[in-house]
């Protein structure tokens, strides 16, 4: 299969209207539970807002248990192919390849639904990659549900290493598989 022609675009208010299409349309970012219709309603309520919670690195993030933590560095971006695709972020503590053990891994991507199986995460994550290598990774974890065979896919391609199950996911209760990739 040829790797589609997508790039990470900064989340921005000129493609803020994609965004919430996609939303619209039923993709959910948090590949946990969906969200949807919450993100659509604070993209509508006040659209520079969101964008600032979304890029604010200075925030806050909920915990499964309810507790308030502070946001770890992270990159965000949209993944683009003329229209909103996905998102994918890098979690990172500066200095360091250690996570605290409520992050997964440094990666975490989701693609929306009619684009899925035609390359966009594989792709997306490949442009990640470089990302990471600057912010000083030699090497990233990624995680994914134990059977979620296409997230699987897109890690293998991209050189994962698998590492081992790690324990399950405090919010789905699923196992969920660790892959060190190198950047």
């Amino acid at each position: 299969m040829r790797a589609p022609e997508i790039s990470l675009v900064p989340p921005s208010a000129a493609l803020l209207e994609s965004y919430a299409a996609a939303l619209r349309a039923g993709w959910s970012p948090n590949t946990m539970r969906d969200v949807s219709a919450d993100e659509l309603a604070a993209v509508e309520d006040d659209p520079e807002e969101f964008l600032r919670d979304l890029t604010d690195e200075t925030g806050m993030v909920e915990l499964a248990d309810g507790k308030q933590i502070p946001r770890l560095p992270f990159r965000l971006f949209w993944i683009w192919d003329g229209e909103f695709c996905g998102s994918i972020g890098l979690r990172y503590q500066p200095g360091s390849e250690e996570l605290p053990s409520h992050v997964p891994g440094h990666i975490g991507y989701t693609i929306v639904p009619w684009k899925r199986r035609r390359g966009y995460a594989t792709r997306a994550l490949a442009l990640m990659l470089p990302v990471a290598r600057a912010e000083g990774l030699p090497r990233v974890l990624v995680s994914c549900d134990a059977d979620n065979e296409a997230s699987k896919k897109v890690i293998l391609a991209n050189g994962g290493e698998l590492i081992g199950l790690t324990p399950r996911d405090p919010e789905t209760g699923k196992p969920k598989l660790s892959y060190w990739i190198k950047t």
